[in-house]
C-alpha cells in the first residue's frame, strides 16, 4: 500500500522511493463516502527507470487534397517518440487564428485523415504528441491547402447525338463529362463500330478538343454506333455508354435538325435556365426560333414553356414546382416546320442548393466596374466561364476576365449603354454552380456615378458658398465640407483674383468642422462680382461659387448698409420697436413704441404732421414703453405721426403714416371689437315708420357693415335709410307695408370675422305697423306734441304663460305736457296689472303684464298743458294661439286729434299723474 493515509483525487499518481531493480505491480482502489471499493486488476511488472521527459515536436507536417470535405494530414515522427500515447491533429481555417481539434483521443499512427471541413476553404494544420507526462510543444504549421477532390481522371461523358449526315460521314455531338477528375480535360476519344459487329476501332488519334466531331469514310445506309472518352493529365477516363445506332443516309428534310448540348444552369427553387446549340443541320430555310418542352420526370405529357418561338439559344423556365425533378428538350423551327428534337436532358431537381451565391456589382478602389461571383466547390481545373445574353465573352478590348482561386470577376474597360444586358457566369468541374446579373440603366447609372467618384474624389459638402450679414454690417461668406484633414487646403477667389488673410478679408479654417469662412469689414459697390471657394484634401477637390451680381449684389449691399446704420443707431437712445398701433376693449386706438438705451436726460416728443403734440403725462422712458391714445378714431386723426428719441448720445425718429390702408385696417379692427359688445337689435318706431338699432361700443359710418333683409343685401335710399351715431347703427323703413315683414340681419366686418344680430318682424303671421299706434305729425312751437308715435315692444307676445305689452310715446311740450292713459274712452287706474311710467319727461310708457284676451281693446293716451294738447288711439287685439286671426288690411295713418287750451288744464277724475 503507497499510500494508505491520504485518498488521490487525481487519475495519475507518481511513486517514489521505489527499490532500482527490483519488479513492482499496481493496482488502484476508488472511494467514496459509502466504502471502498474491490481493487483494479494488478499491473504488469514494471521495473523503476530514468525519469520520463515530455516528448519533442514532431516534424514537417504535409497535408494533401482526398475529397471535397478532407484532407490528408502527415507529419515526421519526434525525434524522442518512446512511450508515446499518440498524436492530436488541429486546423484552423486560413486567417481566423482559431484552431479547432480534428480527434479527441491521441491517434498512434503519423497520418491522419481530416473530415468535415468546407469545400474551396483554404486550412492549415498542426501536431502535437503526448506521453505519459503530458503534451509536447505544436509542430510548425502546415502550408495552406484549399479542400478540393484529389486528381482522377474524368468521368465519363454523355448524350452522344447525330447532328448531321451526307450518307459519307455524320456530324455527331456530346455532353462533357459532369467531373474533369480535379484536373482540365485535354481532349476526347471516340470508339465506332458497325451494328452487330464485335469489335469497336477507333476513330481519331489525336485528342478532339470539342464536343463535336465528325467522323468521315463511312458506309452510306449502314449502322453504327459511338462511344466518347475524356482525357486529363491523369488519364483517360471512362468511356461513355454507346449511342444508339445511327443510320449513315444523307439527311434531306425541309426541317431543322436537333440542337445539342443541352445543358441546365441557375437552378433555383421553381426556375431554372436552359442553353443549348444551335442545330448543325438547319433544313432547307434558316432557323427562325426554338420550342422549349419539359415534363416531370414521372408524367407522360411534356409541356411547351414558350408560345412563341424565342429566337435566343437560352431560355427562363419559370413556375416550376420546388423539390420536383424535371427533364427538358429542345425543338428548332424554320419556315418548313419544326425539326427533330434534342436528346433529353438528364433529370434535374428544381430547388436551390445549399450556399448559393449570385452575381454581385462593385466598384474598385481604382475606379473599375466590374462583376464578382465566388464559388466555393471550384477546383484547379474548374472554369469561369462569363458570358452575355449566355454568350461566352471573348471581346478582349470590352471585357477583362481575372479569376484567382474560387473567386472570378468580368471588368468593364470602357462601359457605355451598349454594356446594357444579361450577363452570366458558370463554374465547370462543380455541380452546376451558376449565376446571372441584369445590368439595366438603374444599376448602369448607379455603378458609373460610384466609378466617376472614385476616379474624380470629391469633397463632400454640407453647404455650399453662401453669405450672411453681420451686426455691424460686416459680410461673411461660409462654406461647410462634410470634414477636412489636417492637410486639406483651400483658396478664396473674388473675379478670378485669389485673397489673402488680412484686416480687409479675414479668413479662417475650422478643420474639425469642416468650415471655411472670409469675413469681409466693410462691404462696398466695388465688391460686385464672382465668389469661388477651391478645396483639396489629398485626391478630393470640390469647389462652390456665389454670383453677387446685379440685383442680388444690391440686396446684400442694401442689407450691409442697413445693418451698419442699425449698429451706429443702437449705440445711443432708439426704438427697439418702431411705431404701431393697436385698438382696446374699449374700442380706444393706441400708437405705442418702445424704446432702449435710454437715460435720464433722454428727450421724448410726439408730433403729427410735423408739429408736436402736448400730452397730460411725460412717459417713463425707464419702463421701455410709450404710447399715445386716440380715443375716438375719425378722419380727422389722420396724419403722419412722429416720435422722436434724443439726448447728447444720438438721436433716433420713428413714424407712422396713420391714412390709407393703416386707416383702413385700423376701422377693420375697431369694427372686430366694437362687433363683439353689439346688442340685440332693437325696434323704435318714429314718425317715418319703423327703425331697427344695434348698439355697440363704437360706430363710424366708414366701418363695413351690411343690412339685409330675407338675406338680401339692403342698399341705402329714401325707403330704406341706413345710417348710425357713436354709439349705434340703424336702418330706417319708411311707411312700412306688408312686404317688409321677415328677418331683418344687421352684419359688421372685423378683420378676422364678423358679427351679425338678427330680428324677425313678421311674429307669428302678423306684421306689427307702427301707424296702426299713432304716429303724430309735428305741431307748431310751444305747442305740446307727441313727436314719436307709439311703439309696442313685447316679450313673446304669442307664447304662454306670461306675455307682457308695451305702448311708449315720445312726448315734449313747454310747459311740460300732463299724460292721461284710457282703455275704451274710459280713465283707469294703474295697478300691478297696468303699469304707468314717464321717463326724462318725455319718453310715456304703458306697461301690460300678464296681456289676456280681456286686455283686448282702444288704448288712447291724451297730453296737454295750458296751449292745448292732443290724443291717439290704438287697438289692440290679443288672440290665443291657434286662432285664426282676421286678415289685417293697411289703413291711412292714425291721425293726432287736438285738445283744446284751458286754464285749469286737464283734471280728469281719477287721471295719472306724470310722477308715476
Amino acid at each position: 500500500i503507497v499510500n494508505a493515509q491520504v485518498a488521490v483525487k487525481s487519475p495519475r499518481y507518481a511513486v517514489f522511493d521505489l527499490a532500482e531493480g527490483k519488479s513492482y505491480v499496481f493496482r488502484v482502489l476508488s472511494s467514496n463516502k459509502h466504502g471502498i471499493s474491490d481493487p483494479s486488476e494488478i499491473t504488469k511488472p514494471i521495473q523503476p527507470q530514468d525519469t520520463v521527459v515530455v516528448p519533442s515536436a514532431p516534424g514537417r507536417v504535409v497535408a494533401t487534397r482526398n475529397t471535397k470535405t478532407s484532407v490528408v494530414v502527415q507529419w515526421d515522427k519526434p525525434k524522442h517518440e518512446e512511450d508515446l500515447y499518440g498524436y492530436y491533429i488541429d486546423y484552423s481555417v486560413v486567417g481566423s487564428n482559431h484552431w479547432e481539434p480534428s480527434n479527441h483521443k491521441p491517434i498512434k499512427y503519423n497520418r491522419f485523415v481530416v473530415h468535415g471541413l468546407e469545400t474551396g476553404e483554404q486550412y492549415i494544420f498542426r501536431v502535437k504528441a503526448v506521453n505519459a507526462v503530458g503534451f509536447s510543444e505544436n509542430s510548425q504549421e502546415s502550408e495552406a491547402i484549399t479542400v478540393q477532390a484529389a486528381l482522377t481522371c474524368p468521368s465519363y461523358p454523355h448524350g452522344i447525338t447525330l447532328l448531321n449526315c451526307d450518307g459519307h460521314s455524320m456530324t455527331l455531338g456530346w455532353k462533357a463529362p459532369k467531373y474533369s477528375g480535379g484536373s482540365p480535360i485535354l481532349g476526347y476519344y471516340m470508339d465506332k463500330r458497325e451494328a452487330n459487329h464485335q469489335n469497336w476501332h477507333e476513330v481519331n488519334s489525336s485528342l478532339i478538343t470539342r464536343t463535336i466531331y465528325t467522323v468521315e469514310d463511312l458506309t452510306e445506309d449502314a449502322f453504327y454506333e459511338f462511344k466518347v472518352a475524356a482525357a486529363n493529365l491523369v488519364g483517360i477516363g471512362q468511356h461513355s455508354d454507346p449511342s444508339e445506332h445511327f443510320k449513315c443516309k444523307a439527311w434531306t428534310m425541309p426541317e431543322p435538325g436537333p440542337a445539342y448540348d443541352l445543358t441546365i444552369c441557375e437552378v433555383r427553387n421553381t426556375s431554372l435556365v436552359l442553353l443549348w446549340k444551335a442545330p448543325v443541320y438547319e433544313g432547307k430555310s434558316p432557323i427562325t426560333g426554338y420550342l422549349v418542352d419539359y415534363k416531370e420526370v414521372d408524367t407522360e405529357d411534356w409541356i411547351t414553356a414558350n408560345e412563341k418561338p424565342t429566337s435566343k439559344r437560352y431560355f427562363k423556365v419559370t413556375d416550376l414546382h420546388e423539390g420536383h425533378t424535371y427533364v427538358f428538350k429542345v425543338r428548332a423551327v424554320n419556315d418548313a416546320g419544326v425539326g427533330k428534337s434534342s436528346e433529353i436532358s438528364e433529370p434535374v431537381l428544381v430547388e436551390a442548393r445549399p450556399g448559393t451565391k449570385e452575381i454581385f456589382s462593385g466598384v474598385d478602389d481604382e475606379g473599375n466596374i466590374y462583376l464578382a461571383f465566388e464559388c466555393k466547390e471550384a477546383t484547379d481545373a474548374s472554369h469561369f466561364a462569363w458570358g452575355k445574353s449566355y454568350e461566352e465573352i471573348d471581346d478582349s478590348d470590352k471585357f477583362k476576365i481575372e479569376t484567382e482561386g474560387n473567386h472570378s470577376k468580368l471588368y468593364f474597360k470602357n462601359p457605355d449603354k451598349s454594356d446594357l444586358g444579361t450577363y452570366s457566369v458558370s463554374v465547370s468541374d462543380t455541380d452546376g454552380v451558376s449565376s446571372s446579373f441584369v445590368m439595366d440603366d438603374e444599376e448602369f447609372e448607379r455603378l458609373m456615378a460610384l466609378s466617376n467618384e472614385i476616379k474624380n474624389p470629391t469633397i463632400p459638402l454640407k453647404s455650399e458658398l453662401a453669405y450672411e450679414v453681420l451686426e455691424k454690417g460686416e459680410v461673411r461668406f461660409w462654406i461647410q465640407a462634410e470634414s477636412l484633414s489636417p492637410d486639406s487646403t483651400f483658396r478664396f477667389v473674388i473675379n478670378d483674383k485669389e485673397v489673402e488673410n488680412s484686416d480687409r478679408h479675414k479668413i479662417n479654417c475650422d478643420r474639425s468642422n469642416g468650415i471655411i469662412e472670409m469675413v469681409m469689414d466693410r462691404f462696398t459697390i466695388d465688391n460686385e462680382g464672382t465668389y469661388t471657394v477651391q478645396i483639396q484634401d489629398g485626391k478630393a477637390k470640390n469647389q462652390s461659387s456665389l454670383v453677387l451680381i446685379g440685383d442680388a449684389f444690391k440686396t446684400v449691399l442694401a442689407e450691409s448698409e442697413l445693418q451698419r446704420k442699425e449698429f451706429l443707431r443702437k449705440q445711443g437712445p432708439h426704438f427697439s420697436e418702431f411705431l404701431y398701433w393697436k385698438v382696446t376693449e374699449e374700442c380706444e386706438v393706441l400708437l405705442n413704441c418702445k424704446v432702449a438705451n435710454s437715460k435720464k436726460e433722454t428727450v421724448f416728443k410726439w408730433y403729427k404732421d410735423g408739429s408736436g403734440i402736448d400730452i397730460d403725462e411725460v412717459p417713463d422712458l425707464q419702463k421701455g414703453e410709450c404710447h399715445l391714445s386716440i380715443p375716438r378714431l375719425s378722419r380727422k386723426d389722420e396724419g403722419v405721426y412722429k416720435a422722436t428719441l434724443s439726448d447728447d448720445r444720438g438721436h433716433d425718429l420713428s413714424t407712422l403714416e396713420l391714412s390709407g390702408k393703416v386707416y383702413d385696417d385700423i376701422i377693420l379692427a375697431l369694427s372686430g371689437v366694437s362687433g363683439k359688445s353689439a346688442s340685440p337689435l332693437k325696434i323704435l318706431c318714429t314718425e317715418e315708420g319703423i327703425r331697427l338699432q344695434c348698439f355697440l361700443k363704437y360706430y363710424n359710418e366708414e366701418m363695413k357693415v351690411n343690412w339685409s333683409h330675407r338675406e338680401s343685401k339692403i342698399s341705402s335710399g329714401e325707403k330704406m335709410k341706413i345710417g348710425g351715431g357713436e354709439d349705434v347703427a340703424w336702418l330706417q323703413i319708411s311707411e312700412p307695408t306688408e312686404k317688409d315683414k321677415g328677418n331683418y340681419t344687421f352684419e359688421i366686418f372685423g378683420d378676422k370675422e364678423s358679427y351679425k344680430r338678427t330680428l324677425d318682424l313678421s311674429g307669428q303671421g302678423i306684421f306689427i305697423r307702427p301707424y296702426l299706434y299713432g304716429v303724430f305729425s309735428w305741431i307748431k312751437q310751444s305747442l305740446l306734441a307727441i313727436t314719436r308715435g307709439m311703439t309696442i315692444k313685447t316679450e313673446s307676445l304669442w307664447s304662454e304663460p306670461v306675455v307682457t305689452l308695451n305702448l311708449t310715446c315720445t312726448v315734449f311740450g313747454n310747459p311740460d305736457p300732463e299724460v292721461v292713459w284710457f282703455k275704451n274712452d274710459k280713465m283707469f287706474e294703474f295697478n300691478e296689472h297696468y303699469v304707468f311710467s314717464l321717463e326724462q319727461g318725455k319718453y310715456a310708457s304703458l306697461t301690460i303684464k300678464g296681456v289676456t284676451s280681456e286686455d283686448s281693446g282702444k288704448y288712447s293716451i291724451h297730453v296737454k298743458n295750458k296751449y292745448g294738447g292732443e290724443t291717439v288711439d290704438v287697438t289692440v287685439s290679443v288672440y290665443r294661439h291657434g286662432e285664426k286671426m282676421p286678415e289685417i288690411k293697411p289703413g291711412q295713418l292714425a291721425k293726432p286729434r287736438p285738445i283744446p287750451p284751458s286754464e285749469e288744464g286737464l283734471k280728469p277724475e281719477g287721471k295719472a299723474k306724470s310722477d308715476k
